[in-house]
């Protein structure tokens, strides 16, 4: 049969309160089923599910009464319906993946709610590519709601972006039928300071009566945090261990727990609800940035489902912290996140609480995937041709362009060096000593030190800054570059061959951005990220391929850490401490104040 449309609850009341009433027939019936209800952390064995216009109707121990000549019977077999799954704060552009793609992607996992931050893409293309990955967003059969980006530049002062977002754009972006609020401020000594331009783009949002988005990246839980509360930020990811969650919650904030491709900050932090017993209507899941790779090969939102449930958690309160405590956060219980009459008709069927095997996944009333595989189109926004000429790198670089010049007549210099943390966001800020030769600062194999720049890519400037990290153990002569480096989305490019370094920023600059890895002068492997420098066009297990190939040749170059390339493409993020690379040089995060690359020689 027709699969029925999608209707709003003001649209579709009368015919909700008739199917529940017995007076009119359903589109959809689900018999034979265990229903999970989050409301109650109850398992309601043998109760039924009927569905009209996308919508519950009735949820109950018996719809037979909603039950006519055209009205469809799917026979669970036993199996549970839980809550389509709601990713609270993620970045579709870390995918890789335009919305309708990364849609597609998920879609199979049972993600049927996303909460998404488009300050990628704000970067590049400023108000424009907000309204274009919004616009996609909404031509989707699962739920994409955007959080207007609230810091572009992430640090004012600290980087140069292509746009920058004002409060005006806020405000004007308040009344897009898709915006549900603000996205993460990052800029938190902004808040701390109250900053002007960022309160007033957080009272545009509350005036909107919309939620703002946190980013408090400081391990600091004295008055600068405090402050950063009293600042409006409604929810906080950047949490890594136990007591950055109490804090937030205690200040009336969710805390969002994320499992992104290297992110790994709930296992640290759920011993909040699992052994302090906090409650857990507070602690929300969600993702932040999942690459391609992972999205096709371990999952989205059910692969940290399983995850909490691996570290003790629950699964039924894990299950809410990925459904309703989601939906409540946003002011969207009465529309999402549980199975009850009036809630738009997500669902998936499983056969497995704790390792969650999706069956078949139900979204607005539809079948939507099953059996792994999507049963919907998910429709493409005709990109214009701008957004797709964006890397610009105004001439062709040579290996003198990564030259780090030591000062006159030094033997040796101690330098500072960004320090990788394996499976997290921050950096630490080290210091090395290195020889010089021929007046140039050497990299060094023995204390796995290679070089870093940034090459602005935004108005064809040329200009490159120079610098050094650690953690990548990086061997021979070799260079991986992205044009995905958070949140500029400059050309971040690390290496232990300065020659290797220009020829894979130029190879970038040629096929219109993306990211590319080169060994002994030869390309290894490369994935294009047309649109924006960020995203591609093309189905995600295409895209998971060739990401999955610079995994390879990024191996073949000595690197041994876990999903290396979220942390390539984190190096210029500068409201994340300890330190990190930007257009304008290298930044101490821990004091928000440019620093030098060498400290003595």
């Amino acid at each position: 049969m027709e699969q029925p449309s999608f209707k709003s609850w003001p649209e579709s009341a009368a015919r909700l309160v008739a199917v529940a009433a017995g007076r009119a027939a359903a589109d959809l019936v689900i018999q034979g089923g265990k229903v999970v209800n989050v409301h109650t952390r109850e398992i309601l064995d043998g109760w039924q599910v009927a569905i009209a216009d996308g919508r519950f109707a009735y949820v109950g121990p018996d719809a037979n009464h909603c039950i006519g000549d055209q009205t469809e019977v799917i026979d669970a077999g036993g199996q549970y319906l839980i809550p389509g799954l709601c990713d609270a704060h993620m970045h579709i552009e870390s995918g890789m993946l335009t919305p309708a793609e990364f849609a597609r992607a998920v879609i199979p996992h049972g993600t049927t709610s996303m909460f998404t931050d488009p300050h990628e893409i704000a970067n590049v293309l400023g108000l424009e590519g907000v309204k274009l990955m919004h616009d996609e967003s909404m031509m989707q059969p699962v739920n994409i709601f955007t959080q207007m980006p609230s810091c572009a530049p992430s640090a004012p002062g600290l980087e140069i972006t292509g746009y920058e977002i004002t409060p005006e754009d806020v405000a004007e972006a308040m009344n897009w039928p898709g915006i549900i609020g603000l996205g993460e401020m990052m800029n938190f000594p902004g808040v701390v300071n109250a900053d002007p331009k960022m309160l007033a783009e957080i009272a545009a949002t509350q005036n909107a009566g919309k939620t703002v988005g946190g980013h408090y990246a400081s391990p600091d839980l004295g008055p600068a945090f405090h402050a950063y509360a009293a600042g409006g930020p409604a929810d906080d990811h950047e949490g890594t261990c136990e007591s950055d969650a109490i804090a937030r919650v205690r200040q009336g904030m969710r805390s969002m727990m994320r499992l992104g491709s290297a992110w790994y900050d709930i296992e640290t932090q759920i011993t909040a609800v699992t052994e302090k017993g906090l409650d857990p209507r507070n602690f929300i899941l969600c993702t932040d940035d999942c690459h391609s790779g992972t999205l096709v090969n371990d999952g989205h939102m059910n692969r940290v489902l399983r995850h909490a449930i691996d570290c003790g958690c629950d699964p039924l309160v894990a299950l809410q912290m990925a459904t309703i405590n989601t939906a409540t956060h946003f002011g969207l219980e009465r529309e999402l996140g549980s199975i009850a009459p009036g809630r738009r008709a997500d669902v998936i069927l499983t056969d497995d609480l704790t390792r969650l095997s999706v069956n078949r996944v139900i979204a607005r009333g539809q079948t939507v995937a099953e059996a792994g595989q999507i049963t919907v189109d998910c429709p493409h926004l005709d990109w214009p041709a701008h957004a797709r000429d964006t890397v610009h790198l105004g001439k062709t670089l040579t290996g003198e362009d990564f030259e780090i010049a030591a000062p006159e007549g030094a033997n040796s210099v101690r330098a500072k060096v960004i320090g990788v943390v394996e499976n997290q966001a921050p950096t630490k800020a080290l210091t090395r000593d290195l020889s010089v030769l021929d007046g140039l600062v050497q990299t060094d194999e023995t204390q796995d030190v290679c070089q870093i720049a940034l090459v602005e890519r935004h108005r064809a400037t040329g200009d490159v800054v120079n610098g050094l990290v650690s953690g990548f153990e990086y061997k021979g002569r070799m260079a991986i570059a992205s044009t995905v480096a958070h949140d500029s989305h400059h050309m971040i490019v690390v290496g232990t061959s300065r020659e290797d370094m220009a020829l894979a920023a130029n190879h970038l600059g040629k096929i219109g951005g993306g990211i590319t890895v080169f060994k002994d002068g030869k390309e290894l492997a490369s994935v294009e990220l047309p649109v924006a420098g960020l995203m591609s066009d093309a189905p995600a297990k295409e895209v998971a391929a060739k990401a999955d190939a610079i995994v390879e040749a990024m191996a073949a170059c000595g690197c041994t850490l876990n999903n290396a390339y979220m942390q390539h493409s984190l190096l210029a993020l500068v409201v994340i401490p300890e330190l990190r690379i930007s257009d304008l040089g290298l930044v101490d995060v821990t004091r928000f104040e440019l620093t030098n690359l060498i400290e003595d020689f």
